[in-house]
This record gives structure tokens, sequence and C-alpha cells, in this order.
């Protein structure tokens, strides 16, 4: 039987992923170094789940190798994990090698599954029941509708029922990535575009469920996505463009989160400089009035009825998210800036808009030859994050 304890987030300490929470400022997503003595058989256990979740099948003698903990301890942590439900025997490894055969291990992928939803698009609010790997296994989605405030969290809470039914298997836990600043408790400190001010979204939904709960930024959660699915290497930003426009940033192996929980909200930042630099704020001139979804369909559409090109529209768009990031790709050497949101807005034009922004306005050299694309991971990608933002909290797995 597998082990539904919700872990909350909000400790210091060098603990494991999944100890806390999967969202910890500063802690990086897969643990690979020593921990003190007290907190050492959580982060074994990581070790032995991450080292099968990722590299498959293994046996108790390929597990010691790759963790380089003893075989007694290989083979207690491998007793106490088959009798959780989390790993199963898969029967015995073929080959010619002399002696017995060794007995192949693998997290039990079928045991549970994970419900994930995606708050971030303008027109819907979508959901879906996942197995460990990211597979979306049922989907629902329910139209936004201009819904704000208390409105907006019953057609959560509605679609989270819907889903919580859908599912076949024990509940792992439930994920969720909404739009604005979210902080360490899961609470939606701010989401102009629904209305929320301290909505205690990840409170409301555990006591309505009894489930583990995890709510975090969208773009965070992406980030997870890209890191866990699409194994993205170095540091990296994702720029998720929809009902607004946010980032997850990735620096030495750890998400940033600000002393705010803010860190990433590129939206609001003022890109329309045209007035020079005296020029008060505007929310107007900000980056989410040339680059949200709403607003830039807006804009091409009214270019296409009109019977001009478009191409001017998106070139500007990827002009201003250009002067947005190119502060942040030099004072972080950034490796790689990925794009998730409408391909058809985003690919073409405005990503080389963008890369014609980045090399004029960066260090040639250092900064300028940063790799710019797509995410790999499509519309679903905050969903499939939130597979990742439940395994490192209940398993330590991402």
């Amino acid at each position: 039987m597998l082990v539904h304890e919700a872990r909350r987030s909000g400790s210091s300490d060098p603990r494991p992923a999944g100890a806390d929470g999967p969202l910890v400022p500063g802690r990086a997503l897969r643990p690979r170094t020593k921990v003190l003595p007290e907190h050492a058989r959580n982060h074994n256990r990581s070790l032995v789940l991450q080292s099968l979740y990722r590299d498959g099948q293994a046996s108790r003698a390929d597990l010691a190798r790759e963790t380089g903990l003893t075989r007694v301890t290989i083979s207690d942590l491998v007793g106490e994990l088959i009798a959780e439900g989390l790993v199963i025997e898969l029967g015995q490894r073929e080959g010619a090698r002399p002696g017995k055969p060794a007995v192949l291990l693998d997290v039990n992928r079928s045991a549970s599954q994970i419900i994930g939803v995606d708050l971030s698009e303008h027109a819907v609010f979508r959901g879906a029941v996942l197995d460990m790997d990211g597979q979306v296994l049922r989907s629902s989605e329910v139209p936004l509708a201009g819904s704000r405030g208390e409105a907006a969290t019953a057609k959560v809470l509605a679609l989270v029922d819907e889903l919580v039914q859908a599912a076949t298997a024990p509940i792992l836990g439930i994920g969720i990535g909404s739009p604005g600043i979210v902080d360490a408790s899961g609470t939606v400190v701010a989401a102009p575009n629904l209305g929320w001010a301290d909505e205690p979204l990840q409170h409301t939904l555990a006591e309505r469920t009894g489930l583990p709960v995890f709510v975090a930024n969208d773009a965070n959660v992406a980030v997870l996505a890209e890191h866990g699915f699409a194994d993205a290497h170095g540091d990296m930003m994702l720029v998720k463009v929809g009902h607004g426009v946010g980032s997850g940033l990735l620096v030495a192996g750890a998400l940033v989160f600000g002393s705010r929980f803010a860190a990433g909200e590129i939206g609001q930042v003022m890109v329309g400089t045209d007035d020079g630099s005296e020029g008060p704020y505007d929310r107007e001139k900000c980056l989410e009035a040339w680059l949200a979804v709403p607003r830039l369909e807006s804009k091409v559409a009214a270019e296409a009825l009109a019977g001009r090109p478009v191409e001017p529209v998106l070139r500007e768009a990827g002009q201003r998210l250009g002067v947005a990031l190119a502060p942040i790709v030099g004072a972080l050497n950034l490796s790689e800036v990925v794009l998730s949101g409408p391909e058809e807005l985003l690919a073409g034009v405005l990503l080389d808009a963008l890369g014609a922004t980045l090399r004029n306005r960066t260090m040639a050299g250092f900064h300028s030859d940063v790799t710019l694309r797509m995410t790999s991971q499509g519309r679903d990608i905050v969903l499939r994050g939130c597979v990742i933002m439940v395994l490192s909290a209940q398993l330590g797995v991402s």
C-alpha cells in the first residue's frame, strides 16, 4: 500500500528533495551529495528511487554501484520499498553470466496516478490524470469564461473533483500550476488575471480532497517538466506565455524563487521605453501588453482583418521580450531560453526577433550564443510538470 503523506515545504536545511516538498529555495532538484546522519535514510531512499525512475530496470548490485551505497543498505532499502509498494521485482535478468541470475527491479509505475491542473491558459482551466511517467491517461477542461475570484476558485474545485473521480489507481498527489505569485504554502498571493489575492488554494484543495496537494507558479512547474522530461541541461529560463507572461529560472540545478517568491515575474516589467528614461511606469507599456496571448491574438486578428501582414506585430513582440530578457541572460549567463505557449504565435517570426534582439543587446561570445527554442513538451508542459512536482515532494524523485 502506498503511503500518501503530504510533506510541507518551509525548511532551509540541506535535506534531500522530498523531505519537505518539491519547491524549496536553493535546494537542488536531484540530490547527489552527503547529508546529515539524521536525514541519511530519506536521502538514500531518494537515491534508489531516482536511479530506478531515471534509468529503469536494475538489480540490487547495479543500484549499489550506481548510488555508492553498500549492498546491505541497498538490500534493506529495497525490501522496505517493495513492502510499501513503491518498487517491484520483475524477474531474473537474462544472460550468460556465471552464478545466480540477478533479479531486476523497477519503480512500481502502475501503482499510483497523479492529478495535474494547469490554470495558466487564458480561455480554459485544464486538468488530467497522469501516470508516473507523465503520460496523460484522462483529461478534462472547463471554460474560464471570464471567471474571477470565487467563481474561478469554484471552477478549480469542480475540475479537481472530476479528476479525482476519474482516477483508476491510488492518487499519489495533486499538482496545480497557477499564474501569479505563489508562496511556499501554496497560497496564491497575487494572480490579477484571475482576481485572486491571498487565495489559500493548496489548503482548500487538501481539505476538500484529503490528498496531498502542491500548488506552485505555473512557469516554475513548467521548468520542472522541461528539466524532468526533456532532460534540459545547464542554467535555463522558461518563459510561459498565456493569460499573462511569467518565467521560471533554473540556476545551478535549483529553482530560483526570490525573497518574496516573485522571481521570474517579468510580465509587469516595463519594456515600452519609447518615452525615454524619464517615462513613468505604465502597465500598458509592460511586456504583457505586447506578449500576453489575448493581447497578441487581438492585434494579429486586427491586422489580418485589415488586410495587412501580421509579421510586424509578431516581430515587435519578440523584440520587446528581448529587451526584458537581455539583462537577465547577461546577469546569469544563461545557456538556454525556452518559450512555452501557442506555437502559431511564438515560433518563427517572434522567436527569430527575440534571438536578434538578444544578440544585439548582450556581449558577443559570452551571452549572445544562448540557445533559444520552443519547449519540447507542448501544451501539456504544466500538467507534466505537476507530475515531477508531486514525485519530488512525495518520493524525492525528479
